[in-house]
Formats: C-alpha cells, sequence, structure tokens
C-alpha cells in the first residue's frame, strides 16, 4: 500500500474526512455492504497518537468483535475489562478501605475491554485499507463545499501540494473537530449540561489488586472475587468523576469530569498538578496515586465538552462518531454512539449509490431519530446528574436502574437481534418515547434529592464504610425482577425522603467552592 497515495483520482464515491476509529469503521463497513465503491480516506496524522474514549460498553464491544471482526486483536493486544467499579467518600472516610464502593463481586459476563486507542485506530485503519479503500495521509481537508444532490468538492492539502477532489458523499469523522458541523453551523454546545474534563496518563499508579495492598487492607481485598484493577474504576465526589483505565502498556489513563456549576479544579499553575491535587483529595485517589506522576505532554483541559448537531445527514454528507455530537463520558457512552452513527450512515449511502438518488424521508428518519436518540439519552441520564453522582445511596440506586433499562432496551437488540438493530439509534424509535420519559423522571428526582441533601448538609452521609455488590446482568428473565426490585427501592427512598428535613444550608452550598469535594 502507498500510504501517502499521491496521485488521487479527482473523483470518488466517497471521500472520508478523518482516518482513527469513526473513519475506519465507515470504510470498513461501506466497503462490506458494496466492495465496487470507490473510497478515500484522508487522514492527518503521521501515526495516530493517545486519545480518550478507552473502555467499551456491551454494545460498543459487540461492534468491535462482531461487527468489524476484531474480536482476535482485542483478546490478544487490549485488556479485558471487569465492569465499572465507584468509589465514594466523605469527610470520615481515612483511607481506600474506608471508601464505599459500588461494584460486581464476581469477573463481569459480557465482553469488554480498555482499550489503546493508538493501535485500535490503526488496526481498523488498515483493515479498511485491506478492503479497498484508499489512504491520503498525513494529508488536510481545509475546505468542503457541500452540494445537495450533487458532487461535494474538497480540498486535501499535504506535503504533495494542494489538490481539488469531489465525491457524491462526504463522511466528516473528524471527531470534536466537528469539521462539517462547525463549519456551517449545526454544532451547539449543550447549556443545560456544563462539564468540563482535565486528564493525563499516569506512570507508577499502584495497582488496586496490588500485593501488598491486599496484605496490608486483607478484609477490603477479600470482599470481591473479581478483578478490580481491570474494571473502569470511577472516584466520585460532590459535582464530579473521575476515570481510572489501565492501559496495555502499563500507564493508567485518569481523568476528572465536573459539573462547573458545582466545583471547580484546584487553583496552580500546571494543570497536570492540579489534576493530581484534585484526584489525591479523595482517599482512594490519595493510596494509589502516591508515587504516580503524569506524563509530561500528555496533559488535556477542555470546557464545555457536551454539544449536539443539529443535522447529522444530508444529501451528500454524514456525519460519524464525535463530529454528530457528544454528551458525556460517563457510563462510556461515546463508542456506542459512534457504531449506531458508522451503521446508519453508511447503510444511508450505501442506499443512495444503489438508487442513484436519496430518499427525503430516509433523510428526515435519519435526523429526527438521533436527535431524538441524542435528547432522550440526555434527559434520561445526564441532566443534572453531578448533582447526586456523589452520593452514594443516590447513585447505587440510580446505578441498578441505569444498567437494568439500558440491558433491557438497548442491550438486548444486537445480542438477540443482530447486527442490523444497530442501523437505529437506541432511543431514536417512535416506541422509545414513553420509557425516555419515565426515565428522565426518576432521573430528574434524585437531581432534586441531591440538592435537597447539598442544602441540608446531609449529602453523602453513606459514602463511608459502606459496600454494595451485585451479580453480572444477563439477558433471561432474571432481569425485570431485578429492575422491579430496583424501583421498590426507588419508592422507599422517595416515602423516607418526604419525611427529611430539607435543611437550612441555601443554596450557598449549591454554587461552585473550589476544594470542596465531598
Amino acid at each position: 500500500m502507498d500510504r501517502s497515495s499521491r496521485n488521487l483520482p479527482e473523483q470518488w464515491d466517497v471521500i472520508v474526512v478523518g482516518g482513527a476509529l469513526a473513519g475506519g469503521a465507515t470504510a470498513m463497513e461501506l466497503l462490506k455492504q458494496n466492495p465496487e465503491l470507490s473510497v478515500l480516506i484522508v487522514e492527518s496524522s503521521e501515526q495516530h497518537g493517545r486519545r480518550v474514549g478507552e473502555s467499551t460498553v456491551e454494545v460498543s464491544s459487540y461492534f468491535l468483535a462482531r461487527v468489524l471482526g476484531l474480536s482476535g486483536e482485542l483478546n490478544r493486544n487490549h485488556i479485558s475489562k471487569q465492569g465499572l467499579r465507584l468509589w465514594f467518600a466523605n469527610d470520615e472516610t481515612e483511607d481506600l478501605a474506608d471508601c464505599s464502593e459500588l461494584g460486581p463481586k464476581f469477573n463481569v459476563l459480557f465482553p469488554g475491554y480498555q482499550i489503546d486507542r493508538a493501535r485500535l485506530d490503526e488496526v481498523v485503519l488498515d483493515k479498511a485499507v485491506s478492503r479497498g479503500a484508499v489512504l491520503k495521509r498525513p494529508a488536510k481537508v481545509v475546505e468542503c463545499e457541500l452540494i445537495a444532490g450533487g458532487l461535494q468538492r474538497v480540498t486535501v492539502v499535504s506535503d504533495e501540494g494542494r489538490q481539488d477532489l469531489q465525491a457524491r458523499w462526504v463522511v466528516d469523522a473528524s471527531g470534536v473537530r466537528a469539521l462539517l458541523g462547525r463549519k456551517n453551523g449545526w454544532i451547539s454546545t449543550n447549556e443545560e449540561h456544563p462539564i468540563a474534563t482535565a486528564w493525563s496518563r499516569w506512570r507508577g499508579v499502584l495497582d488496586w489488586d496490588d500485593e501488598g495492598l491486599a496484605d496490608e487492607l486483607p478484609a477490603w481485598s477479600k470482599r470481591v472475587f473479581g478483578v478490580r484493577n481491570n474494571a473502569t474504576n470511577h472516584l466520585v465526589g460532590r459535582g464530579w468523576w473521575a476515570w481510572w483505565i489501565p492501559l496495555q502498556d502499563g500507564d493508567v489513563s485518569i481523568g476528572v469530569v465536573y459539573d462547573q456549576r458545582i466545583v471547580e479544579l484546584p487553583s496552580g499553575e500546571r494543570l497536570g498538578e492540579r489534576l493530581k491535587a484534585m484526584l489525591k483529595e479523595h482517599p482512594a485517589g490519595e493510596r494509589l496515586m502516591r508515587e504516580s506522576e503524569f506524563v509530561q505532554g500528555d496533559v488535556s483541559f477542555r470546557r464545555n465538552i457536551s454539544y449536539a448537531s443539529d443535522r447529522v445527514a444530508g444529501d451528500g454528507f454524514v456525519l460519524v462518531g464525535d463530529a454528530a455530537g457528544f454528551l458525556d463520558p460517563f457510563y462510556s457512552p461515546g463508542l456506542d454512539w459512534l457504531c449506531y452513527t458508522v451503521m446508519a450512515g453508511s447503510t444511508l449511502i450505501v442506499d443512495s449509490l444503489k438508487q442513484g438518488e436519496t430518499c427525503p424521508k430516509k433523510l428526515g428518519t435519519h435526523n429526527s431519530q438521533f436527535r431524538d436518540s441524542y435528547d432522550r439519552w440526555f434527559r434520561s441520564i445526564y441532566k443534572d446528574k453531578y448533582f447526586y453522582m456523589g452520593d452514594h445511596e443516590l447513585m447505587s440506586l440510580a446505578f441498578r436502574l441505569d444498567l437494568g433499562f439500558y440491558y433491557l432496551a438497548v442491550v438486548t437488540r444486537p445480542y438477540l437481534l443482530g447486527a442490523e438493530s444497530l442501523r437505529t439509534p437506541s432511543f431514536g424509535q417512535k416506541e422509545a418515547k414513553w420509557p425516555a420519559i419515565f426515565l428522565s423522571f426518576y432521573n430528574r428526582r434524585l437531581a432534586a434529592i441531591g440538592r435537597k441533601r447539598m442544602r441540608s448538609g446531609r449529602f453523602g452521609r453513606r459514602n463511608s464504610g459502606h459496600f454494595e455488590s451485585f451479580f453480572s446482568y444477563r439477558l433471561n428473565w432474571m432481569l425485570p425482577l431485578r429492575i422491579a426490585w430496583a424501583l421498590a427501592r426507588y419508592g422507599w427512598l422517595e416515602l423516607r425522603e418526604l419525611f427529611s428535613t430539607g435543611g437550612t444550608g441555601g443554596d450557598d452550598n449549591l454554587k461552585p467552592q473550589e476544594g470542596r469535594l465531598f
């Protein structure tokens, strides 16, 4: 393969802007459906580097392993993920063993992976090229003129100079750069969800399953039979949470996400030191990061990271992955969103090229389904969640409900119905309207209770000395019963809160306060 592809034809069926996972997967799916298509991938980097989005969940694991055929790659060169585990703290918590914990007691049943994105992006890109895609690299798309129903005009700049190309379809897989969305004014910040994030990769972080730690804290170590270190461990606090993801080379990806209405990073001159200071305020972070150092040059920060695109497709373009919007990294939904946009977008393109024209009704359905899916996911799961996620009692209940409904309504689709189900985004169907209303109701109520507890000083009262474990979820008759039990717990919570005092702390307790993390 000539990776530079100097002598490019002027006209293509599809030009894909971006050669990371979203772009490579789209090219693979296009050529799987129609191997005769001419597909060009334009990738700006010489070699893919590290990026966030390193943890898969059940749907994205299915997509990577079974749709893209990466099962062997994932098992050989990435880490088998052991679920999600949350760690809580309050003023009474002195050490790691005192932290209230929420997580599985045994190893999980469904496949999941902690992935090395730099490696996986390259593997997927190579597979796309092996299927027939042409790769132009390093090169950058500097202009894209959209012509509805005609040939899109794309200007590419590389070391060989500037070249004007044409394609019937353009796929924007440019990630958060969102080339088409930002140029055309389709991207808008989700102002109802003002979250910010800081992250880095770290060396010298203590393993959660370290032998010395187990010897020092035997009761803490023995209460879990599964592997803690391979989980996506989350430290959680008042208005913030931190991800903790082990990587294959021994580094650990650790980052903080926080609601800017509630908390801010500690002050300081260096971002890495500010991030570490915040993490070490949590007893789990203090214990495991004592000897750690962030990787120089690998520290990042972004404000207002939640955004949506008003349009996801038109007659000649499709947005996939982060170019089509981003919600929140909690629960790792980004790769699920990627798989839906890739599967639906590639089908839209192939059908249009086969029929010789684009069906306006299909375009309208595509856009409305993805807009509805984004909005319903946000209001059902994420809106104001940071007002209660740091409270062990409230978050444990929400986690059981969120996970139960995720399995019942989302995970069942690919595993029981097959890959075709991924061509429609979850919560995008008309029948998802009422379930989404119910989920948004309990999320809204828990957020209200969280605010009430912050005002009264009762927030996080169970954050020390409690361990809530559960068994891995299955797609069987037990799933509805587990949801029913969680709903009964929710009813009991509402009854108790009805007779609790709201306190006199006032709204000052809700304002952002540097250093107040619990």
